[in-house]
């Protein structure tokens, strides 16, 4: 088997899509006879000039070209400027088919010229479609990809079905050489069922030979064979010479791969004179390449010698860069077969400075290989590691993106024998597609009534999850200021506030009336400050301190001895720029004035301590007294004491609130060999907000 292009024997443009192309003898009598009759110099004679041309063009491409020069002549003359865009665009088609691609080029582009200043956007999106499919041949792959695009753009803008097909067409002959075989079935389907539709079975067969490439592509020549068979029939009834040549190239190939070399080399030759007689350049590289590739499939090097030399001449007057490529590749293994390593060589190296050019994987690979080869055998050891390497790099690339693309081809052959099954019951189908519409109504009607329920049950549902979240949040908001009301009664018990005024009246009874005024201020300042620090969710840690500092001051006026108070904090730390929850810390100092010091009347020390440890603000509390096992011996029925069953219950709900971690916790000093009880908070904060 040919070892390059071994998947490819054709490549079919479908460039008019405006008209039918069905070229039968009849029509074109008609338009000759109506030619003859008519001698006037006018529109109508440029006219019936492009149309013969373009009806004729399947058959006679030297009729083409002379009707097309007189009409564009004869536009000049008379300044019909659709006409002369025209005639350019027919001669663009002549200049392709003799492989004259920069003749081609500059035709197309002149008309595409006319019809931009025209504003016809139909035509310009027809140029669009043509250049493209002359870059391919080119192998600028990339640009004829951007110009279809284009081309496709516009005809999609216009809303035209029918037209749109040509830049499809062509678009997938550009992913066909690229290897992108998914992409091309893809538009190729939606070829076929347009022109099915339509009724075009030229361009029906340029379709079908063109879904044959890609089978033949991802070796299913099986599959490929239906494809081929209708195409020659189609052909024949047509009696389009162009088409049947490519559909008798392909049964070529489909045989020659099944190792029929009698009837493939009997198919070939019957393509090979329908090309010769055309001038098909492009068919006579395909016919010459793959009877060359059947010759080296059955070790005859030298005729494919001789064959791979005709493809490569061939192959330079198409102007093709992947066809030129190819033909190297090949006479680089023919004369490798044969011994003659210098040409091996030579022609490798050509091959492969196009390939990498272009990219072509296909043919980088199967130079690298054959380059590898001979430069081993001729001792060139690290050249030839080269080779090798990159050779297995393309190998293993070409591999997976091939696994890749096979997953998807069974769905492509599901749509292509679905659309062939319905082609052959359009009635039946179109009953059927009646009887569905009507169903669909009625469904459709159905899912609006249901769809109309459902949203309501949805609107309901998420009506009750906002309220469901509404009342949590309000009875979160409740908790709080529950909370922050215990706190507070906890702070100014009825008890203290008695203690303080009876020790008031006693300074009064006993006409102290300094310390009576320093108490009363003292005892004032704590009492609006505690309330106006309670309506606030934090206070500064300045302001709190301050708070305790006063309670403490207020509780050694009466007191004798007085407690002994230390207050530390890290330098480190800023006061006024942390925000605390107020009313956290007063409460243990006031339980452990209660409980902390039972018959104890000297040396009452009470401390707190503020550090800064892994960004947590800690607060500890210590006394020297009894400790609370003592105290809880002395009152087993009591639960816990009050501030710290409201101080608990706080933190918690802080803590969710700021996002930020608090604690309390509580231990006897005797574990650390101590005297007394200490307390330890984690206090959420936040930085210069206060609210």
């Amino acid at each position: 088997m040919s070892l390059y292009f071994k998947n490819i024997f054709f490549f079919i443009c479908i460039l008019f899509t405006s008209n039918n192309l069905q070229s039968q003898t009849p029509v074109i009598d008609s338009l000759k006879s109506e030619l003859d009759n008519h001698n006037e110099q006018d529109t109508t004679r440029v006219n019936l000039l492009n149309t013969l041309a373009f009806k004729i063009y399947a058959r006679d491409l030297d009729q083409l070209k002379i009707y097309a020069e007189e009409s564009n002549a004869l536009s000049k003359k008379i300044g019909f400027a659709k006409g002369e865009a025209r005639s350019l665009y027919l001669k663009t088609i002549y200049f392709i088919r003799r492989s004259e691609l920069n003749k081609a080029m500059t035709q197309i582009n002149n008309s595409l010229s006319i019809y931009e200043k025209l504003a016809d956007t139909s035509e310009i999106a027809s140029c669009y479609s043509v250049i493209g499919y002359i870059l391919h041949i080119q192998g600028e792959f990339k640009k004829a990809e951007k110009n279809l695009k284009k081309s496709i753009a516009l005809f999609e803008s216009l809303g035209d079905k029918k037209k749109i097909l040509s830049p499809y067409n062509n678009i997938a002959l550009v992913y066909t050489a690229q290897g992108r075989k998914t992409e091309a079935l893809a538009y190729y389907q939606k070829c076929l069922t347009g022109y099915r539709e339509q009724g075009n079975k030229v361009s029906t067969n340029g379709v079908l030979l063109n879904i044959a490439v890609v089978y033949s592509y991802i070796d299913q020549n099986e599959k490929a064979l239906p494809f081929l068979e209708e195409s020659l029939k189609l052909s024949e009834e047509t009696g389009n010479d162009f088409t049947r040549s490519k559909s008798l190239i392909g049964l070529g190939y489909v045989y020659r791969s099944q190792k029929n070399y009698s009837k493939a080399l009997n198919y070939y030759n019957r393509g090979l004179k329908i090309c010769a007689r055309l001038n098909d350049t492009e068919g006579l590289y395909n016919c010459y390449n793959n009877i060359g590739g059947l010759h080296l499939d059955r070790k005859e090097f030298d005729s494919a010698l001789t064959y791979y030399k005709k493809a490569l001449e061939a192959g330079k007057a198409l102007g093709s860069k992947t066809s030129t490529s190819g033909a190297y590749v090949e006479l680089g293994v023919v004369y490798y077969n044969l011994g003659d390593t210098e040409k091996a060589l030579e022609n490798l190296l050509k091959a492969k400075e196009i390939a990498d050019e272009i990219s072509l994987l296909i043919t980088q690979k199967e130079a690298n290989l054959y380059l590898s080869k001979i430069y081993e055998e001729s001792g060139n050891y690290k050249e030839a590691l080269e080779r090798h390497k990159e050779y297995k790099t393309l190998n293993d690339s070409l591999y997976n993106k091939e696994q890749i693309e096979k997953i998807t081809e069974i769905e492509y052959e599901y749509k292509y024998r679905e659309e062939l099954e319905n082609a052959n019951n359009r009635e039946q189908v179109l009953t059927k597609t009646v009887k569905a519409t009507s169903e669909d109504l009625e469904k459709s009607q159905r899912n609006l009534f249901l769809g109309i329920i459902t949203t309501l049950l949805l609107l309901i549902i998420l009506g009750s999850i906002i309220f469901y979240l509404r009342i949590k949040n309000i009875k979160s908001e409740a908790q709080n200021i529950e909370i922050e009301q215990k706190l507070l009664r906890s702070q100014m018990t009825p008890h203290f506030i008695f203690n303080s005024l009876s020790v008031l009246q006693g300074f009064i009874l006993n006409k102290e009336e300094k310390k009576s005024i320093t108490y009363l201020s003292k005892f004032s300042k704590l009492l609006r400050t505690t309330l106006e620090n309670s309506r606030h969710k934090t206070v500064s840690l300045s302001s709190e301190l301050a708070v305790i500092d006063n309670y403490m001051t207020l509780q050694n006026l009466d007191m004798n001895p007085p407690y002994i108070y230390e207050l530390n904090f890290d330098s480190e730390i800023n006061n006024t720029n942390i925000y605390i929850p107020p009313m956290l810390i007063q409460p243990f100092i006031e339980n452990a004035m209660e409980h902390a010091f039972v018959n104890q009347n000297d040396n009452k020390r009470i401390g707190i301590t503020i550090t800064f440890e892994n960004k947590k603000l800690v607060c500890t509390i210590t006394d020297n007294g009894i400790g609370i096992n003592f105290e809880s011996k002395k009152n087993k029925e009591n639960k816990s004491s009050l501030a710290t069953t409201i101080t608990t219950e706080r933190l918690k709900a802080i803590s969710q609130e700021f996002k930020v971690h608090g604690s309390i916790k509580v231990e006897n000093r005797k574990i650390y060999g101590e005297s007394g009880t200490k307390v330890t908070l984690v206090i959420p904060y936040k930085l210069n907000t206060p609210e």
